[in-house]
């Protein structure tokens, strides 16, 4: 996909690292590992589902960036929309009772993707702000209607939200909450619904039951007259591509009725085809009352997400609500929200969303079958273009290397990356989330790939 007129920077290695370790902070890392690693790996370019780094290594893109680019790299047509856009109107807020056409135009485009009830959109620029903007609006819908004591959220163990003080709370991730002195009050968290930890050999319908009552007893306790909402992503995916038994979300959505409990979907990875429906609730068949969304939005060409809420909650605020005092700078961006319409254009002018339900989707999970009987491999899973390989210690159990969850992953992890694959070792799961666009070739060439790698890791995660 690459142009082929576009011509190659030539980088200086060496002063890339210095200045990065001299100046750069990346992204949930460890600063000083960083510091003694002599500075990132440094990523120069990438086409299709491939990037490489400044050594000139090449890489299957097996995380599609991070959860994002559904379309794949090197879209030329993206960056023209882009350009033509920046020259046309590079920036103007969304404050003062103003709007910018390439926002309204998207509102309207997402609106009709989402379909029923859903059907008012607010820009942010990440997930974590869409999230925010989720929980400050839920807060206010109940405030204006006299109920300012319901506003409590339950979300689950080991459920990501975002990096944001809200979102890092609403998430269950303990290393998270240890940062900052998390979560912040008016949160609590539930079982997640991860059947091969936390429900291995039991059955499937017993376990749905048992993780759906654990909401329902927490909503008893804390008294549902001060629950606001109930959080929770269709599939975790940064908690290790926990797809939830069936039945699970039925239980979940008729419980959050019976309390009269908002039930909001957070979309952050699952939305935009990724599960093989344009979004992850279509997909498990439940109908959530706020949708938050960011990523595949715009294949991470440009920064932006979306909250979108029903109609029923907006019709509070616009009656009761007064100004709604919340809301980014960069809300509503006219490139971002210009380059987010067109890739949606390209999903549907591509019908990629079908190609992962009905092609590539049940070609990465027949393909995972493969590794199902390799003596590190506990349990793979997958859900559209989701998968996971559990990595065990002995064969048909859940038994964990060192005795304790969270060391194996990463071992594996990096011997994918050494042998030119990117995914993440998430504790002791290996997930992937190519883009959209894959192939049976690159899916094949995964799959390979983690075989290749388990080998090669046996010796380290036996000596754990």
């Amino acid at each position: 996909m690459t142009p082929p007129t576009l011509a190659l920077r030539n980088h200086d290695a060496v002063e890339l690292r210095r200045l990065d370790v001299a100046h750069h902070l990346p992204a949930q890392a460890d600063y000083g590992e960083i510091r003694d690693l002599g500075g990132s790996r440094i990523i120069t370019r990438a086409d299709g589902c491939q990037f490489w780094d400044i050594d000139g290594k090449a890489y299957l893109d097996g995380m599609a960036g991070l959860w994002c680019v559904g379309v794949g790299y090197g879209r030329k047509e993206l960056a023209d929309v882009a350009y033509e856009q920046m020259l046309e109107l590079p920036y103007y807020n969304s404050f003062f009772k103003t709007a910018t056409a390439p926002a309204v135009r998207l509102a309207a485009k997402i609106a009709a993707i989402a379909g029923g009830e859903l059907q008012h959109v607010f820009f942010n620029s990440s997930g974590s702000e869409a999230i925010d903007t989720m929980f400050r609006m839920v807060r206010h819908y109940w405030s204006v209607q006299g109920q300012p004591y319901k506003n409590v959220f339950i979300a689950r163990r080991n459920g990501y939200h975002g990096s944001t003080v809200a979102g890092a709370s609403l998430g269950g991730m303990s290393a998270m909450h240890a940062i900052g002195s998390l979560p912040i009050p008016g949160i609590e968290h539930v079982i997640q619904p991860y059947s091969f930890n936390e429900g291995f050999g039991e059955d499937e319908e017993a376990f749905a039951c048992r993780c759906a009552q654990e909401i329902e007893d927490r909503i008893v306790q804390v008294g549902p007259h001060n629950v606001a909402a109930f959080v929770g992503e269709p599939i975790q995916g940064a908690g290790g591509v926990i797809i939830p038994p069936k039945g699970y979300w039925l239980k979940v959505e008729a419980i959050c009725k019976k309390y009269n409990i908002l039930l909001v979907a957070d979309e952050v990875i699952c939305g935009f085809g990724r599960t093989g429906q344009w979004f992850g609730h279509n997909t498990f068949g439940f109908t959530p009352d706020i949708i938050t969304t960011a990523k595949q939005l715009s294949s991470g060409y440009a920064p932006i997400s979306a909250t979108i809420v029903s109609r029923a909650i907006v019709e509070v605020l616009r009656e009761k609500g007064g100004d709604f005092v919340h809301g980014f700078t960069y809300s509503g961006h006219p490139m971002c929200t210009a380059v987010a319409e067109r890739n949606l254009e390209i999903i549907e002018r591509e019908d990629l969303v079908t190609r992962t339900r009905d092609v590539t989707g049940p070609y990465l999970a027949k393909a995972l079958e493969r590794l199902k009987d390799h003596p590190l491999v506990g349990e793979v899973r997958s859900k559209g273009l989701l998968g996971a390989v559990e990595i065990v210690s002995e064969p048909g159990t859940n038994h964990r290397f060192g005795g304790k969850e969270g060391k194996a992953g990463p071992i594996v992890r990096d011997a994918c990356i050494q042998n030119g694959l990117m995914v993440r070792g998430i504790r002791d799961s290996l997930v992937m989330c190519p883009p959209l666009i894959v192939s049976y070739d690159q899916i094949d060439f995964m799959i390979d790939t983690i075989e290749k790698s388990l080998d090669q890791s046996t010796a380290a995660l036996r000596a754990i």
